[in-house]
């Protein structure tokens, strides 16, 4: 019987090509797993009604971990035109298959490493960026509490001079409620102590010298000032490390300008998505951002990039930000060995510089002299 099982999800696009570029190097680093393919993404929702089946679900319930390639998602009204006709009407509504899994195994970390590697020609603000975003999981903008049209009940209740706004509501009554729609952002007290607690943790045990707070609290005045005040406190009890504040806009410019001045970054859900991407961009892209949703049993590793279907099953794209994403398994998993091993290939392949795919390259995707994604996975799998 292998030691770890772990639920195998390529998903959608380029996810099934970066998977099977990663399985060739956990295979020549000797993982001793058992890999258990687990139906998710947009070609279940268009046959099934359902991006996530049941069957994935206690796929996961019996495995330790999974493995995640990439997702296609489309606006609700896309979704349902692309639905088989038999299942049009039939009141099926489109959801995001990975915000579902982070809900249901409570997710709540997301831990987004953005590490410049010496040699990456898309460096090119220093080989010296080492930057690391915690992004709150199951809060926020990405709660999945959702409407539209806006029903009279939840517009009612906004309008009530007891609970509500009265005078704000009026001019969105006058729109007409069929016109409306409405996204929440709710946190608790808890999801923004969790967070922020993980963010100065791992900054003691790791040496690092800043937590820098991602927020917009000067407008969004009550959620905003929650996590504001939740990270003062946490700050308090951790007095060697300094704690900084920085608005979601303010942040995309001076860590474009200055990124050496952040160290780990926190933020809730939507602000931790942009932020972590910007950081991707300052470390030569999605192609190597890797990233882990880490619950207290359970935990689903997947890259930042998306599925890409233009250039799914073309063996062209970047896989070392899944490769990296590996590698956070590994260390999740207690295999720091094998962790520090397969980030070292990926260093030496990087600094060597004879195998790049076409982003490092600088050239079209499929352009001649480019490495392909299965080529980029060996060069890594030799140095092991």
């Amino acid at each position: 019987m292998a030691k770890y099982k772990i639920a195998w999800m390529p998903g959608d696009g380029v996810g099934n090509d970066v998977m099977d570029a990663t399985r060739i190097v956990l295979d020549r680093l000797g993982l001793d797993a058992q890999y258990t393919p687990a139906d998710i993404g947009w070609d279940f929702w268009c046959r099934e009604g359902n991006p996530l089946p049941d069957r994935t679900i206690n796929i996961l319930n019996s495995t330790d971990c999974a493995l995640f390639g990439a997702i296609t998602s489309k606006p609700t009204g896309e979704a349902a035109k692309e639905l088989d006709p038999s299942l049009r009407n039939k009141g099926l509504s489109y959801f995001s298959p990975i915000v579902k899994l982070r809900q249901l195994f409570d997710l709540h970390t997301n831990l987004r490493p953005c590490k410049a590697y010496k040699g990456n020609p898309l460096n090119r603000l220093g080989d010296d960026i080492d930057l690391v975003v915690f992004r709150e999981n199951t809060e926020g903008m990405y709660g999945g509490i959702e409407w539209f049209p806006l029903p009279d009940k939840v517009a009612t209740a906004m309008a009530d001079p007891q609970v509500g706004h009265p005078d704000r509501m009026k001019k969105w009554f006058k729109k007409g409620l069929e016109n409306v729609a409405l996204s929440t952002r709710i946190m608790s007290r808890q999801g923004c102590e969790s967070i922020c607690r993980q963010a100065f943790e791992f900054a003691r045990k790791f040496g690092r010298k800043s937590v820098t707070l991602v927020e917009k609290p000067n407008v969004l005045r009550e959620t905003g000032g929650l996590m504001t005040r939740t990270f003062r406190e946490v700050a308090k009890h951790y007095p060697a490390i300094q704690a900084g504040e920085a608005n979601i806009d303010a942040i995309c410019m001076w860590m474009l300008k200055n990124p050496h001045d952040y160290d780990v970054l926190v933020a809730e859900n939507m602000f931790g998505d942009i932020v972590s991407d910007l950081c991707a961009g300052l470390v030569g892209g999605l192609g190597f951002a890797p990233a882990a949703n880490i619950g207290d049993k359970y935990a689903v590793f997947e890259p930042t990039h998306g599925s890409a279907p233009k250039y799914a099953g073309k063996d062209v794209v970047n896989p070392i930000a899944m490769i990296l994403t590996a590698k956070m398994m590994l260390d999740w998993m207690g295999e720091a060995d094998k962790a520090e091993r397969l980030e070292a290939a990926v260093v030496a392949v990087i600094a060597e510089g004879k195998v790049r795919t076409y982003d490092m390259a600088g050239v079209k995707a499929g352009a001649p002299g480019a490495a392909t994604t299965t080529q980029m996975a060996q060069a890594v799998a030799a140095k092991l």
